[in-house]
């Protein structure tokens, strides 16, 4: 039997190669020429993966034009678009200068709910500024938006919509994902930014849901509208990093996965005003072992729906909503970047749920070994995935008839 003084020391030597390991480059798997094609837990049983386009650097988000072209945010601050398969070799002009760091950097898209009409694409990005002294790095989350010229080849008189105050000196601290409600008002996420002092102070953004208007403003009917000692744009707080937000299809309620610390990822039902704990209450551990809090859950702050023990690294939320998979009607897909922070884990997760909650977890993927950053539904109905990879790909899911 080990003594305590082994276990220490065997305990501190895997510290260090995990320290090691983490700060070198990411080992990736290249990704075949496909297709793929795998038994499933559905009714439906086979479905086929295949390559829609490949060549596109550290893609972060997709929207899909009534064109039937897609588009692709790139981490770097391009943004590219896919026609009739192939990617176009020249990036849309009119994207502003972004601060890539860590997962962040041009992230998501929509498309305005009037689009047809005004043309309007709205996005998410990190904006850096001069650091104060003693600093590298200044930034924070911004929603933008530009109007699409016909072509799809420029974005014109692109303005910041809203600027988040989550502005801080430390750079990475994942990314942002937005999503237009039924009601036309915009929430976006403002991610933790490694800061654990401000995901629990209300006169800060970080670590929070926010919800504005296209136009910026603040709707009237926010949780914290006319509150001392709140932000009027919050909407929930204690949030770590929502990476994938969705609406669900029958109960209308707002879904978001979220990254926790080594383990603890969560998948919560927003409710507005609510606080979901970071860090206060995590079913995770820190990067150095220790419990981030004693206690998972406390009385005053929402608990998750689904969480993960090893964690997965969620990313891009949806549920299916289609007609080309009808065993999955009502899954909630959520993208894996990696699963107990091991490399070229990467998957797509399906989780079924009943009335009663959550009945079935399928992973998808995984032997692709990729990291998988965003999964949506397109208007054909079929599954669309983004890896989020150097050469990332756009991959097609469809059932084999």
């Amino acid at each position: 039997m080990l003594t305590k003084t082994a276990v220490a020391f065997l305990s501190a030597v895997l510290l260090l190669v995990v320290s090691v390991s983490s700060s070198q480059e990411r080992p990736t798997v290249a990704l075949g020429d496909g297709p793929w094609y795998y038994e499933t837990q559905a009714p439906e049983g086979k479905v086929r993966v295949s390559i829609v386009s490949r060549g596109i650097n550290h893609p972060w988000g997709m929207e899909f034009l009534p064109s039937g072209d897609i588009l692709i945010a790139q981490r770097g601050g391009e943004l590219r678009v896919i026609r009739d398969g192939k990617l176009d070799p020249s990036p849309i002009t009119g994207t502003p200068e972004v601060a890539e760091a860590s997962s962040g950097g041009l992230m998501d898209l929509r498309l305005h709910p009037d689009f047809a009409t005004n043309r309007l694409l709205y996005f998410t990005y990190v904006k850096g500024a001069e650091p104060p002294p003693g600093a590298d790095y200044y930034a924070t989350t911004v929603l933008a938006r530009g109007r699409l010229n016909e072509a799809a080849t420029a974005l014109l008189d692109t303005e910041e919509v809203f600027v988040a105050n989550a502005w801080d000196t430390a750079p990475g601290g994942h990314g942002s994902r937005l999503l237009f409600a039924p009601d036309g008002t915009i929430f976006f996420s403002s991610p933790f930014r490694r800061n654990r002092e401000q995901p629990q102070n209300t006169m800060s953004d970080i670590s929070k849901l926010l919800r504005v208007n296209d136009d910026g403003s603040i709707p009237a009917d926010n949780p914290f509208v006319g509150k001392d000692g709140y932000l009027p744009e919050i909407y929930s707080i204690g949030h770590r990093a929502i990476e994938g937000l969705a609406f669900h299809p029958v109960t209308g309620e707002l879904w978001a996965s979220e990254h926790g610390p080594l383990g603890g990822d969560e998948v919560n039902i927003v409710r507005p005003g609510g606080n979901y704990g970071w860090p206060v209450v995590s079913y995770g551990r820190n990067y150095d072992g220790t419990r981030v809090s004693p206690n998972p859950v406390h009385a005053d702050m929402i608990p998750p729906e689904v969480f993960w023990v090893p964690s997965i690294a969620p990313s891009g939320t949806m549920f299916y909503t289609g007609d080309r998979f009808p065993g999955w009607q009502g899954s909630l897909f959520v993208g894996a970047l990696r699963t107990a922070r091991l490399h070229k884990t990467g998957h797509v997760e399906r989780i079924n749920f009943n009335e009663d909650g959550e009945q079935e977890r399928e992973w998808l993927l995984a032997d692709l070994h990729q990291r998988i950053r965003d999964v949506r539904q397109g208007p054909d109905g079929l599954i669309y995935v983004l890896t989020e990879e150097v050469d990332g790909a756009l991959l097609l899911i469809e059932p084999v008839e």
